[in-house]
């Protein structure tokens, strides 16, 4: 239960009210739009954008953890490495991850800083660079099935992969090779108490950035990043659980899920159970490739006690809210 304690009038007692904790996780896409380039300002365009959507969630007075994708922008400080590789000093996937989460939370928070302003609401944003624990003998390691970083030519490729020990893999529509690597699952949100702590003081924090940053534990004790990237819907399910989210919400790029996508029997899901959504799950509808990770982090979040999960788009979220839009799904009653 989070409490918001303020002073009543003079001579009164203080005047408490309950807040929901809501978690709304969203694509690194979400900064970077179909045909753009990623400039900065289009991240702040969009920024701004997505912001006055999440704002909806404050008008209805939830305390609010926000994540985030960083597919585009990881995929060009790759890039970065590649055009000026012997030239600098190449930094590893884990600090990558590291500096994605430190600019986009900066564009975001600066973002939902101004557009608090405007509405004259008195809240604070913060940004938390977030380490995630994953197992070092997670089978991902094994056979690493992620593609990051630019295509690249056939010797080049197979250069790295004997220089600098790449797992390589040629792309399934012909346009190049690209490096894999692996993406373990999360197991817990270091930061998680900090996180919910200033959630539930009312600040908007913005946090596990790109899934996080994958963390390991030494042989001697000591933390240690890993080479690998951490899908940001399950890190997201594991931080809400973690923080006692009443709400999980997944922004995506469709307004609700479907059963048969792309077909001439699509059928759009309105509301659903979280035994249903297991079934349907199970039969194959969900793609592991896009919302596949999405349901598995409801079922997950509903699971461990969450009460409510909702998957939409941005545009749809103040309707969604309402129960006007998306898909919802209600955990055990």
């Amino acid at each position: 239960m989070n409490l918001d304690t303020t002073l009543g009038a003079e001579g009164e007692a203080p005047v408490t009210k309950t807040r929901p904790l809501a978690l709304v996780a969203m694509g690194g896409h979400a900064f970077i739009l179909a045909d753009e380039r990623g400039t900065m300002t289009e991240h702040e365009r969009n920024a701004r954008q997505i912001a006055g959507k999440l704002m909806s969630l404050v008008e209805r007075d939830y305390d609010l953890v926000i994540t985030h994708g960083n597919g585009p922008q990881v995929g060009h400080l790759l890039i970065q490495n590649e055009l000026t590789h012997g030239d600098t000093v190449e930094m590893p996937l884990d600090v990558l991850v590291a500096m994605t989460e430190g600019s986009l939370g900066y564009i975001l928070q600066q973002s939902l800083l101004n557009r608090l302003r405007e509405l004259d609401v008195r809240r604070f944003v913060v940004t938390m660079v977030t380490q995630v624990m994953v197992d070092e003998n997670d089978p991902a390691f094994e056979t690493p099935s992620k593609p990051i970083g630019p295509f690249l030519e056939r010797e080049e490729a197979e250069r790295r992969r004997k220089e600098d020990g790449w797992m390589i893999r040629e792309d399934a529509a012909g346009r190049g090779w690209r490096r894999l690597v692996a993406s373990p699952r999360p197991i817990r949100v270091i930061q998680r108490d900090m996180i919910r702590e200033a959630a539930t003081a009312g600040h908007i924090v913005v946090a596990c950035g790109g899934g996080g940053i994958p963390i390991k534990t030494s042989s001697a004790g000591a933390y240690e990043g890993v080479e690998a990237v951490v899908d940001k819907d399950l890190t997201s399910s594991v931080l809400a659980t973690n923080i006692g989210a009443e709400l999980l919400i997944i922004l995506t790029a469709v307004p609700q899920v479907y059963l048969h996508f792309g077909k001439p029997e699509q059928q759009a899901l309105s509301a659903v159970t979280v035994e249903e959504i297991e079934r349907f799950h199970a039969e194959g509808h969900f793609s592991a490739g896009s919302m596949g990770p999405k349901i598995e982090a409801v079922i997950r979040f509903l699971r461990n006690g969450g009460r409510r999960a909702l998957i939409t788009d941005p545009e749809s979220l103040p309707h969604a809210l309402q129960g006007r839009g998306g898909t919802h799904f209600i955990g055990k009653l």
